[in-house]
């Protein structure tokens, strides 16, 4: 069904944990209804997380539209938008990369040596050669044991 993991309360009670993936996994694939099947569908009707379901949904044509829709009726109950994505996406593996910002260290160097924003940085670093860039960073040692 997932991959579960133990949790435990300070009263000592063990609850059940879910990964916000088995939802997504549950929606495109398997199309078992976690919350309903589970021991405590209060409790894991919290654990599902709308924002993060409706991103891996966005990444796909079949399913933009669908992740849009959900988004503007964020006040539905987790339980109902749960139901309708599961009921409504085809049977289908999607995968896909989520896109996470780069951490450039030339970007951070100018960022660093001439005080601008990144986006300033970003067009800056496509006018400046690779020896400003490195005398830049030459510039912006501050001396120390390299490791």
């Amino acid at each position: 069904m997932g991959n579960f993991e133990a949790r435990k309360k300070s009263s000592g009670v063990s609850i059940m944990a879910i990964n916000p993936f088995d939802f997504v996994n549950s929606i495109n694939t398997t199309k078992v209804d976690l919350i309903s099947t589970s021991d405590n569908p209060e409790l894991m009707e919290k654990e599902y997380n709308p924002y993060i379901t409706n991103k891996a949904l966005s990444y796909f044509v079949d399913t933009i539209s669908l992740a849009n829709e959900m988004n503007i009726c964020y006040d539905i109950d987790h339980k109902y938008q749960y139901d309708f994505l599961r009921s409504t996406v085809r049977k289908r593996k999607r995968i896909s990369k989520w896109y996470k910002p780069r951490n450039d260290d030339d970007i951070n160097a100018i960022i660093e040596y001439y005080g601008y924003s990144i986006n300033k940085a970003k067009d800056a670093i496509k006018i400046l050669s690779k020896e400003q860039i490195e005398q830049i960073k030459i510039n912006l040692t501050k001396g120390g044991v390299k490791k």
